[in-house]
């Protein structure tokens, strides 16, 4: 479809593919169904549907602005720890500025598992449904001290919008903990967070910096959004 472009008819997409008429046309209509194409106005053809830009916005890396991105390099000259932008789309997280010094450790389980991470409970906390995000069935432990009880999360999330903040120690990585500030659309929801981690023993060093880190947060809102 992104070959032939719209209008793209079902004739083609058979002779292209060398598909039996009758399993593309049953694979059309699903696709069809779920939005992932389009009919045309005329009915001859197909289309991108709207379910595709949500597929394509998640494939995209997200873009971090030279200035936000100076923001991030002149705190991060002056702190001891990892400082880390995440960034929010659709329900999921995104890396969008990893510091340099002090690479993630464990990048896939935080992307993979919102439950676990500090920037993850933060995303979650934020959302009007955030039980819709999670997974069904039991949550992955990734540690003794990962939370998996749905009831005690809810409870974690509230406490998060209470106090405009979330963390987790020993959580998402046995050793480390982190701690995640929200960055905010103006007047709207939290859009991504800045992350701060270091190992576990000195998560009350890394809080000692979160007034610090609140500043930065009002000073890149308006830079990435």
């Amino acid at each position: 479809m992104a070959r032939f472009g719209t209008g793209t008819t079902a004739k083609e997409i058979t002779d292209t593919l060398q598909m039996p008429p009758a399993t593309a046309y049953r694979t059309l209509n699903a696709l069809v169904g779920d939005e992932y194409l389009a009919r045309t106005s005329d009915l001859r053809g197909f289309a991108l549907g709207h379910a595709l830009s949500g597929l394509i916005t998640a494939a995209t890396p997200p873009t971090v602005p030279t200035a936000a991105h100076t923001a991030l390099e002149e705190f991060r000259s002056g702190y001891r720890f990892a400082v880390h932008l995440i960034m929010f789309r659709n329900a999921s997280l995104r890396i969008a500025d990893e510091d340099p010094d002090h690479p993630l450790q464990s990048s896939f389980e935080m992307l993979r598992y919102p439950h676990a991470s500090a920037a993850g409970k933060l995303m979650l906390a934020e959302l009007s449904d955030s039980a819709s995000a999670l997974p069904r069935g039991p949550l992955m432990k990734l540690t003794q001290h990962t939370i998996t009880d749905r009831g005690q999360l809810e409870e974690q999330f509230a406490e998060i919008r209470s106090k405009g903040e979330a963390s987790e120690i020993n959580e998402l990585e046995q050793g480390s903990a982190r701690l995640a500030l929200p960055i905010r659309l103006p007047n709207g929801p939290v859009g991504a967070a800045l992350c701060l981690s270091g190992p576990s023993e000195r998560f009350a060093a890394i809080c000692e910096h979160a007034e610090a880190a609140h500043r930065l947060t009002s000073r890149l809102a308006p830079l990435l959004f």
